[in-house]
């Protein structure tokens, strides 16, 4: 007759540690470099950290909610120092904008979700006060380099989310040799405009590119006028 087990007390179990959203967020960290954003659900950060998911909404509303701090997280990885590119503001602002899509270029799917995610968190300012800094020395008006800090974000987000779509993508290939295929083969008689533009419709490195539209961006907000306001 073998031994009867001898009960363990609850008492002498170690107890969890008390959840908080830092160590939510970095456990959702965790999970999306190991597995990807879509796994980074409540459900299946409730059962990493060994809780049931309703403890989590105490601290982070949804999952919008929570691919945004994972963002805001990864945002501290952007370098804002502008080291190694000059003095000039606008290089600076370049190198800043450069570290932060190569930092989204890394992570594909948190590219896409943040086309729709807004942080808010200090990393996220801190990278605001940063480039609102910098635009500002360019001595356009205020309205102008507040607002062009939205437009600065929303093509460095857009393009990376774009680009590491390409590169992760195996279709995407095709379809941009389909693209391609399709330009080139337009009757002038019916696409003159297409037929004009070619090859450089569809030509360019994308460092060259990528510079093209940074210079676009900035010299456009800095010389547009903000409707309604003259300051």
């Amino acid at each position: 007759m073998s031994a009867r087990r001898e009960p363990v007390s609850r008492r002498e179990r170690p107890a969890k540690p008390a959840l908080s959203r830092r160590w939510i967020v970095d456990t959702a960290v965790r999970i999306m470099r190991a597995e990807g954003l879509d796994k980074v659900t409540m459900r299946r950060l409730a059962q990493e950290l060994d809780t049931g998911p309703a403890s989590l909404y105490v601290y982070v509303a949804n999952t919008a909610e929570l691919h945004a701090a994972v963002l805001d997280a990864l945002l501290g990885e952007v370098d804002l120092s502008g080291r190694g590119a000059g003095d000039g503001w606008r290089e600076q602002l370049r190198a800043v904008m450069t570290s932060y899509t190569l930092m989204l270029f890394e992570h594909p799917q948190l590219a896409r979700s943040a086309l729709v995610a807004r942080p808010s968190g200090e990393n996220y300012l801190r990278l605001v006060e940063r480039v609102l800094d910098l635009l500002a020395r360019s001595g356009a008006p205020r309205a102008q380099v507040a607002w062009g800090v939205d437009k600065l974000l929303q093509d460095a987000t857009a393009t990376a989310a774009e680009q590491s779509t390409h590169e992760h993508d195996p279709a995407s290939g095709d379809d941009w040799d389909a693209t391609v295929r399709a330009l080139r083969s337009v009757d002038e008689a019916t696409h003159p405009a297409i037929t004009a533009h070619m090859p450089d419709l569809i030509g360019g490195a994308a460092q060259d590119r990528m510079r093209w539209s940074f210079d676009v961006l900035v010299n456009g907000i800095t010389h547009s006028p903000v409707p309604g306001r003259t300051d």
